[in-house]
């Protein structure tokens, strides 16, 4: 049974609808559809709308407006259907992304294998092939959230830190998966490399992803990235993408 959903304010600044307590993916699908939906309303009051794993900010200036009239709409829009099992909204994008398992530049794959309990070449085939979702955006511009993998892999983030993951690292814990923005140290297990961009700050629309999108991770040999890395110069790594209707 979804748990009953909450209505929050934010300080002043807004609403936070919140769907559970902890990460599932039909409070995050709920999350992401409710968004979708309140920026269909078009209501003058909201500011702006976003996401994290299990909620829905709604920026709203709670000064000028009283907080009992935008939670009243909030209510009947909630009231409208089941959101935890409602459709995702169409114009998100699927992202096949060339990755680069273990060797020297993702040192950390064997060791989170063990911890997930299966060997290297069944952990690169099944990250290879799973198909994620983004969960959230977060920690730094443009950076991923992404998952859920299976339960298996439900591994804890590491002990102590490593000192520095490259940009474009692909880590793992807790039945997600994360492409780094930018270099940083971290105590998630570095899996996979890529180059991918997250964050281009050049571009018109810098930030890559939204949650929603959907990533598969596709396995490449050194070779193969090698001549990615050369190649391709736009930020997308190689990368393939599909608009899903």
């Amino acid at each position: 049974m979804a748990e009953p959903v909450q209505i929050r304010a934010v300080g002043l600044a807004g609403l936070l609808v919140q769907f559970a307590d902890t990460m599932s993916e039909p409070a995050n699908r709920a999350a992401i559809a409710f968004r979708a939906a309140v920026e269909a309303e078009d209501w003058p009051e909201v500011r702006e709308t976003s996401t994290s794993l299990v909620s829905t900010f709604i920026s709203v200036d709670l000064v000028t407006t009283a907080p009992e009239g935008i939670t009243e709409k909030l209510n009947a829009l909630l009231a409208t259907q089941d959101w935890h099992s409602a459709p995702l909204p169409a114009g998100r994008t699927l992202w096949e992304i060339p990755t680069l398992y273990g060797t020297d530049a993702a040192p950390q794959l064997e060791e989170a294998a063990q911890a997930a309990g299966v060997s290297p070449e069944t952990a690169i085939a099944e990250l290879s092939s799973a198909r994620v979702r983004v969960l959230t955006i977060g920690f730094a511009p443009g950076q991923p959230y992404t998952g859920e993998l299976p339960p298996h892999w439900d591994i804890p983030r590491q002990q102590a830190l490593t000192k520095s993951v490259p940009a474009g690292a692909l880590v793992v814990a807790i039945r997600q998966l994360i492409i780094f923005t930018n270099a940083s140290p971290t105590g998630w297990r570095h899996v996979g490399q890529t180059a991918f961009r997250t964050f281009r700050p050049k571009d018109d629309h810098p930030i890559a992803l939204a949650p929603g999108d959907e990533l598969r991770f596709a396995s490449v040999t050194a070779a193969e990235y090698a001549r990615i890395v050369e190649r391709d110069t736009s930020g997308n790594g190689g990368a393939q993408r599909q608009v899903l209707a």
